[in-house]
């Protein structure tokens, strides 16, 4: 099992944009010391908790500073992009990282990002679809291009001059171009099932339930036989919250499970969001008949963050990981550093101390 980090990322209002900022980067320029193999980094424009608003021109700010770690977008939401500048700006970035780019799209998910850009009660999922063929059709295709489609036309004939190279987009460094992953948030996703036929993969999300996560695998491989392509575990991205830390397990339990602690506090936001807002209770219980005021960041954040000393959370991991199924990355989930001593040494911990022990277990039992 390789080992990733995934960030949405979710700090307190209060916090100074330019300091969250700056963590967020360091984060990840840790992860790339310690071999972390990828980041994953979100994006919402309408959001001061989740204030990198492009994740595309976050990740070019570590383009140059990051060695071997691949970055990856958390997702483009793609309905509130033009195909064009998805395209062109996916291509810029893949360059500048000779390749070490992941592009991760979606439909979009914060019901303010879609007010703003004038597709709240629209039918995203269609225009999602929309903008990546075209992004796709950009790619493969040459210019002028002549695209046409409900949402979106694409067109430089009448202004193109090739032979200066004006009217014409930059294709990726990786050919045809970067691989494709999509983050699945709903139990059974059949969105899975139509990206694997499309040779994309998934990426679990960090706040589902294990059997929710376990679900996920079938639809990814009635995908993968749809495309005729073999469905590999290795290929299965499933991010998970966790903290560990070198002191007592009394620390790791106020810090990871009580309202003193950043992960609270995420899951207060995201409960807010999907639950009171969304009306997507469902995601966090199993029996539907519970009721959903159950659903409170002081139930869910025990169930759904590992915490503790290094062999506490090997064995939740590895108990994690017996009702999920095998997968090939596990991507950390990064959450705001109240605590920055603390946050290091947890993603410190986390590559040199416990994935071993996991590598050690999975191989043994195998």
């Amino acid at each position: 099992m390789q080992l990733g980090t995934f960030m949405m990322p979710l700090h307190p209002p209060s916090r100074i944009p330019s300091e969250t900022l700056r963590e967020d980067r360091e984060a990840i320029l840790l992860a790339d010391r310690l071999r972390y193999v990828e980041a994953y980094v979100g994006e919402h424009t309408t959001d001061l908790a989740e204030n990198v608003t492009s994740c595309l021109m976050f990740l070019s700010s570590l383009a140059f500073e990051t060695k071997q770690i691949k970055l990856g977008s958390g997702t483009i939401n793609m309905p509130n992009s033009h195909p064009a500048a998805v395209a062109a700006n996916v291509a810029m970035l893949d360059h500048m990282l000779k390749g070490r780019f992941i592009m991760g799209i979606s439909p979009g998910g914060l019901a303010s990002d879609a007010e703003v850009f004038g597709n709240f009660g629209k039918d995203r999922l269609d225009m999602f679809v929309e903008v990546i063929d075209m992004v796709l059709a950009i790619w493969k295709g040459e210019a002028p291009y002549n695209l046409e489609g409900k949402y979106f036309n694409i067109s430089t004939a009448k202004t193109m001059i090739p032979e200066i190279g004006q009217g014409i987009i930059l294709k990726p460094y990786q050919a045809p171009h970067p691989p494709i992953v999509v983050t699945a948030v709903a139990p059974f996703s059949k969105g899975i099932t139509a990206a694997a036929a499309r040779g994309w993969d998934p990426i679990s999300a960090n706040f589902l339930l294990p059997e929710w996560v376990k679900s996920h695998w079938p639809s990814y491989v009635e995908g993968c036989a749809q495309a005729g392509r073999p469905a590999d575990p290795a290929n299965w991205r499933v991010a998970k919250s966790i903290f560990v830390t070198d002191k007592d397990d009394g620390l790791a339990r106020r810090y990871a499970h009580s309202s003193e602690g950043p992960y609270h506090f995420y899951f207060k936001q995201l409960l807010t969001k999907l639950v009171g807002f969304a009306g997507r209770s469902n995601l966090f219980k199993l029996d539907q008949s519970e009721p959903d005021e159950s659903i409170t960041p002081d139930t869910m954040t025990p169930r759904l963050v590992l915490a503790g000393s290094v062999n506490s959370v090997v064995e939740q991991l590895l108990a994690f990981r017996e009702k999920t199924g095998d997968f090939g990355t596990l991507l950390y989930a990064c959450h705001d550093w109240m605590d920055p001593e603390l946050g290091r040494r947890s993603m410190e911990l986390m590559a040199e101390k416990v994935m071993p022990q996991i590598n050690a277990a999975i191989a043994k039992t195998a």
